[in-house]
């Protein structure tokens, strides 16, 4: 099996080289093809409230599921066939090529580098210097980045760049490690530089063909956008994210390729949660809770995905609103309905799964919890 995954059309139409009909086994087929059956209610279910005081003040509604390697969909949640948006809740997945190109490999480049390519980074120093000197090994500049600068989202090196009279650059863009690995890729395989965040540039074209693959969708006509660091963002089933996810978790169905790619990428994925986000965020401190036992990955708008590797299920969640601040909470009561940590390692992070509701002054004044009685399947 070629590492080379490039679609041979425009639309990156290339789903038939994973081979099999296995391979498009997702969330979505038919009950007589031996899986789920998806139909039901589509309204989504409240499954966060806020409090204030002893009166729910606020609630918000998601999708969400949870799907194992085989295509199966063991719970779900709302409409989870309708397209939506993922953003960067599957840098995963747009990491494979940096893998199967062999430009990771031919650079010298490691873990490290691969977790940050999976990222969502608060551009704390760790993660700059990393981004930085991965630029120079390759023979990148600043100039190549067509992610665009970004205040940092930690904010004690938000505030140290202000005292110190600089801007930030696109280093401490939160996807500028994503960035990296596109341009790592298009430079291994001699492709042009400039452009590479179009729809139609070779590295665009290359990972809309492994989200084909890995999803089992056919995404030619799909709807896209442009998201928030410049590349497209395709609107896909949220049945078949959960479904690639699982793939991560369980890649015993995919070529040798692919699942020795995803194998590298779930181990730098976990190895390094500290890269996946940095200090005070969600995604870093329920990985470190964790201990390896799950990997967790949010995007814009209330999209979250998690990998569950031993039990070999992946989970996506969309908030409808696109509250982060339900999307974390809803997503750590995924994750413990699946029992991957134990009660010593959520009591380490309790407020993860109950998120304190704090006043100007610093007091808790309410929470943002799970909605009673859910997730019950």
């Amino acid at each position: 099996m070629s590492q080379d995954h490039t679609p041979k059309h425009p639309h990156g139409h290339s789903s038939s080289c994973c081979g099999g009909d296995h391979n498009h086994g997702h969330a979505h087929h038919q009950p007589s093809e031996g899986r789920a059956d998806l139909s039901g209610p589509a309204e989504s279910p409240i499954v966060v409230e806020v409090t204030r005081g002893s009166l729910v003040e606020s609630v918000h509604r998601a999708r969400a599921c949870i799907v194992d390697a085989g295509g199966h969909v063991l719970a779900r949640w709302g409409d989870i066939d309708a397209p939506v948006y993922p953003r960067s809740a599957i840098k995963s997945l747009q990491a494979i090529p940096l893998v199967e190109s062999g430009a990771l490999d031919a650079f010298g480049l490691g873990d490290e580098e691969l977790a940050l390519a999976c990222s969502s980074h608060n551009g704390e120093a760790r993660h700059t210097e990393l981004a930085r000197s991965w630029a120079e090994r390759v023979g990148l500049t600043l100039d190549d980045y067509e992610c665009g600068a970004q205040i940092p989202y930690d904010p004690a090196t938000a505030e140290d760049l202000v005292r110190r009279g600089e801007a930030p650059t696109a280093f401490h863009n939160n996807c500028s490690g994503k960035h990296s690995g596109f341009l790592t890729t298009a430079k291994h395989k001699g492709e042009r530089l400039k452009g590479y965040v179009r729809y139609e540039h070779p590295v665009q074209q290359r990972i809309l063909g492994v989200m084909e693959q890995m999803t089992g969708q056919d995404l030619f006509g799909a709807p896209w956008g442009v998201d928030g660091c410049s590349i497209p963002t395709i609107g896909m089933p949220l049945g078949a994210i959960a479904y690639a996810m699982a793939r991560i978790a369980d890649p015993v169905d995919l070529p040798d390729a692919r699942a020795e790619a995803v194998t590298r990428i779930a181990a730098a994925w976990g190895k390094h949660p500290f890269l996946i986000g940095g200090t005070g965020s969600f995604d870093t401190a329920l990985m470190e809770a964790a201990g390896g036992a799950v990997l967790i990955k949010g995007g814009a708008e209330g999209v979250g995905c998690a990998v569950i590797p031993e039990q070999g299920i992946g989970i996506a969640l969309k908030i409808e609103d696109g509250a982060a601040r339900a999307r974390e909470v809803a997503l750590a009561a995924l994750v413990r309905s699946t029992r991957a940590l134990t009660d010593a390692q959520w009591a380490r992070v309790p407020d993860l799964l109950t998120a304190p509701l704090l006043n100007r002054a610093g007091a808790r004044v309410g929470e943002v919890r799970a909605a009673t009685g859910w997730p019950a399947a």
